[in-house]
């Protein structure tokens, strides 16, 4: 079972990614984490791509997908995977391609997390951290009891930039002129799946699973 799932920020791919692979017994790669363990080991290409970051310089797509081809071939993700990160574009979706034909495999399944971006932007810009214990508020669905106060510990609240509305209009502006294009990518090739992710976790992932069992035992 190899999956792809890939949506605006907001979509809820990362929970929704943790949640299957409980229940499957498959590992959530995240290319980010795995660079940062390859760079901590000090392995031969965590070496290779701390040059590149040390210079304030993009880690090369060769050098991300021979990381992930490694991971690959761990004994946790032989009976499948979750990418979470890559491909985000179609030059990287291109050079997986070539790698999974390489390696053999055959069957890669993407799910494409549908939302209303007004409505994300809505969400997101409506998140609210204690300044002291951090806990999260989000004054549309889970508001503070008093205005910009903690109900734990009564100190205020405040918005963190990421979660500002010209942020996350920034982030959606990104996502659209780079990732987006991989929803017509892998449509072509049969590969891709929607599913609406406007509704609760809950129904978001029992809809995820359906295709999921739908597409792996048919």
């Amino acid at each position: 079972m190899r999956l792809l799932l890939i949506g605006p920020p907001g979509a809820g791919k990362g929970t929704q990614a943790t949640i299957i692979s409980k229940k499957y017994g498959i590992p959530q790669i995240a290319t980010g984490d795995m660079l940062r363990e390859e760079v901590k080991n000090k392995t031969e290409l965590g070496m290779k791509a701390k040059a590149y970051m040390d210079k304030g310089e993009l880690v090369p797509d060769s050098l991300v997908i021979s990381m992930l081809e490694k991971r690959l071939k761990e004994k946790d993700a032989s009976k499948g995977f979750i990418l979470d990160g890559f491909p985000r574009t179609v030059a990287q979706a291109d050079a997986l391609a070539d790698k999974f034909k390489e390696m053999h495999i055959d069957k890669f399944l993407v799910i494409e997390l549908k939302v209303d971006e007004e409505n994300i932007i809505k969400r997101l810009s409506a998140r609210r951290v204690c300044s002291s214990c951090g806990k999260i508020y989000n004054l549309l669905t889970e508001p503070p009891k008093k205005d910009n106060v903690c109900d734990d510990c009564n100190a205020p609240l405040y918005q963190r930039d990421d979660d500002k509305e010209s942020t996350i209009r920034e982030r959606f502006k990104v996502y659209n002129s780079k990732t987006a294009p991989l929803i017509d990518y892998y449509t072509k090739k049969g590969m891709l799946k929607t599913v609406s992710a406007d509704g609760s976790i809950e129904e978001i992932n029992k809809a995820i699973i359906a295709v999921i069992d739908k597409a792996f035992n048919g």
